[in-house]
């Protein structure tokens, strides 16, 4: 899985400056937060935890921004979740930071006034998917669980669960399905998810650039 995959990558194998793994753009009244960590399955080092809530405090902050839209740039993988490889060996408190921004994170985009729109494509793990749970409506590709799939492993490895990994799953599906998720580490896919309503809109993977552009457009208006 791509969670296993991000625990054993060596950390010489990160080519994307980090000055560029979250991408921030406006146009009209949205702002666009990018996950751009491809090289690492858009896995939550400090500087994309820190980029993010960086960017969402911007965003609510600008007065013209009236919503925000959070995607990342990869084609099979929305996010990872942590990576907990990122510490240095004299990094001592890294873990202890990851979780601290994670609550914040997720804590921020849950009481923000301005809505927050994700855009998933591909695979999310633990913190990825939380925080596609975290945000207020969510578009996704119209993809088999074989293409696209979601975990939340954080009480099977026993880690990160102060993040939000277990008041969200219930906020989102419900006491039942949520401890199902949490208790057994399955993975479940889009069918379930829509069987949940969850999905706000689901498109053709090859269309889903250009409808979310479209939503995001008929959907800013409404906020102004």
């Amino acid at each position: 899985s791509f969670f296993n995959i991000i625990l054993i990558l060596p950390l010489g194998m990160e080519k994307m400056n980090n000055n560029n793994i979250i991408l921030y753009e406006k146009k009209r009244n949205i702002a666009i937060i990018t996950l751009n960590r491809p090289d690492m399955a858009h896995a939550f080092n400090w500087e994309l935890m820190k980029g993010l809530y960086d960017h969402l405090i911007k965003a609510h902050e600008e007065e013209k921004i009236k919503c925000i839209l959070l995607k990342s740039s990869s084609e099979k993988v929305f996010s990872s979740g942590i990576d907990i490889r990122a510490a240095s060996a004299d990094d001592a408190d890294y873990l202890e930071k990851m979780r601290e921004f994670g609550r914040k994170v997720t804590q921020t985009m849950l009481v923000m006034k301005k809505p927050i729109v994700v855009q998933v494509q591909g695979t999310a793990i633990g913190f990825g998917m939380e925080v596609i749970m975290a945000s207020d409506l969510r578009i996704f590709a119209d993809k088999r669980i074989d293409e696209m799939f979601f975990r939340m492993p954080e009480i099977a490895i026993g880690i990160y669960p102060q993040t939000g990994a277990t008041i969200l799953p219930l906020l989102a599906f419900g006491f039942s399905y949520a401890k199902k998720l949490l208790f057994t580490s399955d993975k479940f896919g889009l069918e379930e998810l829509k069987n949940l309503n969850f999905p706000t809109r689901i498109f053709a993977p090859d269309k889903l650039e250009v409808e979310t552009n479209k939503f995001m457009r008929t959907f800013s208006k409404r906020m102004e």
